[in-house]
């Protein structure tokens, strides 16, 4: 099949744009054929692009032979252009349609393709992820990218309001940041690297100048678990401030999350609706709940965790269907946290860290960081960790280490609640796990 050149033309209109208000009037549009429909002396076509769907309406005996060549060699996901006349109909859901005076073929697809690009009939999710790239151009997956890409826009909008500085730190790394466990290695001209488990000790020195910082970008952990919240790459909204304790930045996550789902509701109701999904805008503050706190209620359900323990999945299955919106847990105990986690003054056994539960998923980790260099080294050694290893992230304790505390969030986790999704490599472009390396 020869293809056409799309030459002078530009679109006019998205597929959203055309309304009844335009009736009359040309556009051109630009997409995808999603759907063909022949009932003899008609012939309907349905455009999808970025925005949605339109209705091309062909009448045989009205338009062109010209048109009516172009649409009898039209198949599922050729890339068209369309320039046409907007009409009024009571044969669409919008009451809208376009008569197309020329058509152009930009590009074709396979006769056969591996999915249904109109979720008609859905296919399991490995069949989805081996053909990703088709598999994202239905209505209700563009819909959780949409949502994700709101969601971003909020966050980098209410950090900006809130005077932090957008940084980007290294993803090659010469040592641990989290420790020495669940890290990606590689060949560094020669020498052995590591892939970044996140931005932790880079952002910390940055409050030694900038004060407070936030960074968005992806991190890499080499973790066994093959689980529905689990990736081996991730994305992670991450600040840090200065003169802050954990209190303070619990009360600017809140405000974020807040300020993210108002956004959300906002903006992106045609893509909750495609998903069928209510997102709730949260009340703040968030109810917090001390680790004990949570240790008491699970002996209630008939879950004993021995004090000292990190909680595992099937108790915080119980603690979702107690809690069912957001929730702080604080005051856990120091040993279960990373390495530079305030102990409390008062009780050194308990700690300044928090995480930020969303019913059973874990959303958030921060808490107040240890600015004593003295102190860091005595923790980096209880946890089995060699000081040496950090010298360089030690040595800028020197320099005047002020008071400071942060967080990080997990932008796949966080797309999995404003979503509605329950497995996240639903809502990872082209997740990486444990099992997964393409495409």
């Amino acid at each position: 099949m020869d293809l056409d050149m799309l030459g002078n033309w530009t679109r006019t209109h998205y597929s959203s744009d055309i309304t009844a208000e335009i009736d009359g009037e040309e556009a051109i549009l630009l997409g995808w054929v999603q759907e063909i429909r022949d009932l003899g002396g008609i012939r309907f076509m349905i455009l999808q692009d970025r925005e949605g769907t339109v209705q091309i309406t062909i009448p045989k005996k009205k338009v062109s032979a010209h048109v009516l060549s172009k649409s009898e060699s039209l198949q599922k996901r050729f890339s068209i252009a369309v320039r046409g006349i907007v009409k009024k109909t009571t044969m669409t859901q919008r009451g809208i349609e376009v008569v197309p005076n020329d058509i152009k073929i930009l590009s074709v697809a396979s006769s056969q393709l591996p999915l249904d690009v109109t979720g008609k009939t859905p296919a399991n999710i490995e069949t989805r992820l081996d053909a990703r790239a088709l598999d994202l151009t239905q209505v209700q997956n563009m819909a959780i990218f949409k949502i994700q890409h709101s969601a971003l826009q909020a966050a980098r909008e209410f950090l900006f309001e809130k005077g932090f500085l957008e940084v980007h730190t290294p993803r090659i790394i010469a040592s641990a940041t989290e420790g020495g466990a669940a890290l990606f290695s590689v060949d560094y001209f020669g020498e052995k690297a590591y892939l970044a488990q996140s931005p932790q000790l880079y952002k910390e020195q940055l409050v030694m100048s900038l004060e407070k910082v936030f960074e968005v970008g992806p991190f890499f952990r080499a973790e066994e678990s093959h689980t529905r919240r689990h990736l081996s790459e991730f994305v992670s909204i991450d600040i840090e401030q200065a003169f802050a304790n954990a209190e303070d930045v619990m009360g600017l996550l809140e405000q974020t999350i807040h300020h993210i789902c108002v956004r959300v509701t906002e903006r992106c109701q045609p893509e909750l609706a495609a998903l069928k999904h209510r997102l709730i805008v949260p009340e703040v503050p968030f109810k917090r709940l001390t680790y004990d706190d949570i240790l008491n209620e699970l002996r209630e359900n008939d879950l004993t965790i021995p004090w000292g323990e990190d909680i595992p999945t099937e108790a915080f299955r119980v603690l979702g269907k107690l809690h069912p919106q957001f929730y702080f847990i604080v005051d856990w105990p120091t040993r279960s946290k990373a390495f530079y986690i305030k102990p409390r003054s008062d009780k050194p056994e308990l700690c300044e860290g928090f995480d930020l539960m969303w019913r059973w998923i874990e959303l958030v980790s921060g808490g107040t960081r240890i600015s004593e260099k003295g102190v860091l080294t005595e923790r980096l050694k209880k946890q089995g960790l060699n000081p040496d290893a950090f010298r360089h992230h030690l040595q800028a304790f020197d320099y005047g280490m002020p008071p400071h505390a942060g967080w990080a969030i997990g932008l796949e986790r966080l797309t999995m609640i404003l979503a509605g999704k329950r497995n996240i490599r639903e809502v990872t472009l082209y997740p990486r796990d444990r099992l997964r390396l393409s495409p």
